[in-house]
């Protein structure tokens, strides 16, 4: 078991649900860091005792760093304190939960320093996949995903010595709040209709993710990266329940799944604890409880986010970039009440017809076709 972590983005759905693990396991804390929220943070700090405390928010550290004053916990702000958490060398692994693109610095640091990453961070992969798996090779470090989905894959993967085995990984999606709505009804769903969703307690932006299927769209594009497997091999499944978190089919049709309680503390818990496992933080499954499991293909026609994704997948470059920096601007904007629900398909459509793709991108790259897509996006919003 690892036995001090980072976690960028602990007062975050993920970061929370980190230190729950973390409490139980009686791991410590290494370094806890967060935007702008002082009194969470100040709170996780008084409870673990981190060596290290960050608010990227500058005016926010420096009110953390005078309510801290009587605690020996060292407080740090921006961009530069986050990049210190990230690579603190009493930190065997880092947790990267911060939300969007702004998490790709940080966690390629952390890989730089050879630590295990407990990914929860889905724009790292999207955006520069290729680049970060390259550098998790030539540095020894360990990428164990924290999604549900992908640690479930994981997971069914444990056994496989040849990839070449694999018929094809199967990602499953609740299909979100707004499963089985007619395209009409879809025209008028609020704000709070799509921060529902049926199973998952998470953050505003994946939940809005959800609903609209783009984030089962992230994750394909991170399978493909994380495994090394070409789209043709990855399927989407509507799985209702969110008890079946993904399963892989081998080549004689045999299929391993991995299911669980739908709770993230079971995955955070295995990037903690793998190759061995801990105790138990998350509820047990009661299948006679649930009694039926449903399946059903996805309706890209009511949701075409996700075959805006498996299209960005396959002319790869910074086709990736654009799709993950338009939908963020999109998402940003519904949540500020600028725009519709389904103007948030549209809108990332507009931009990856408009703005080129560059193959075997640098990190400049990737960041340059990020903010092109955001600039799209919002001269769209505005015009």
């Amino acid at each position: 078991m690892q036995q001090a972590i980072s976690i960028l983005g602990s007062t975050g759905s993920i970061g929370r649900q980190s230190l729950d693990v973390i409490a139980a396991c009686g791991i410590r804390a290494a370094a806890l860091t967060a935007r702008r929220d002082v009194t969470e943070l100040e709170a996780q700090c008084r409870r673990f005792s981190p060596a290290l405390a960050v608010l990227t928010e500058e005016k926010a550290a420096a009110d953390l760093r005078i309510r801290l004053a009587d605690t020996s916990i060292r407080v740090a702000g921006g961009q530069e304190g986050l990049l210190e958490a990230a690579v603190l060398p009493e930190a065997d692994t880092v947790v990267t939960a911060v939300v969007g693109i702004a998490g790709l610095r940080p966690t390629l640091a952390a890989i730089q320093t050879g630590k295990r990453i407990g990914l929860a961070n889905k724009e790292t992969l999207v955006c520069a996949g290729e680049l970060v798996m390259a550098e998790a090779q030539r540095c020894g470090a360990e990428i164990v995903p924290v999604d549900s989905e992908h640690s479930a894959i994981f997971q069914c993967l444990q056994g496989c010595q040849d990839r070449g085995e694999v018929k094809r990984l199967i990602l499953t999606a609740s299909g979100g709040p707004f499963w089985g709505k007619s395209q009409a009804e879809l025209e008028h769903v609020t704000l709070a209709d799509a921060l529902k969703h049926p199973n998952w307690s998470m953050g505003a932006k994946i939940t809005i993710d959800s609903a609209t299927m783009m984030n089962k769209g992230l994750e394909f594009i991170e399978a493909m990266r994380l495994y090394h497997m070409p789209p043709e091999k990855i399927a989407v499944l509507i799985h209702r329940e969110s008890i079946i978190h993904s399963l892989v089919e081998y080549s004689d049709h045999a299929v391993l799944a991995q299911l669980g309680a739908p709770d993230m503390r079971v995955p955070i818990e295995y990037a903690f604890t793998w190759p061995g496992r801990g105790p138990a933080v998350a509820p047990p499954l009661d299948l006679a409880q649930i009694g039926t499991l449903t399946f059903a293909l996805p309706d890209d026609g009511r949701f075409p986010c996700l075959p805006l994704a498996i299209q960005a997948a396959k002319r790869g470059g910074t086709a990736t970039a654009v799709l993950n920096g338009a939908n963020e601007a999109a998402v940003e904007r519904f949540l500020q009440g600028e725009i519709g629900f389904l103007e948030i398909p549209r809108l990332v459509e507009k931009a990856m017809a408009r703005i080129p793709v560059q193959h075997s991108p640098t990190l400049e790259d990737i960041f340059a076709a990020d903010e092109a897509a955001r600039a799209c996006v919002n001269g769209l919003v505005l015009a």
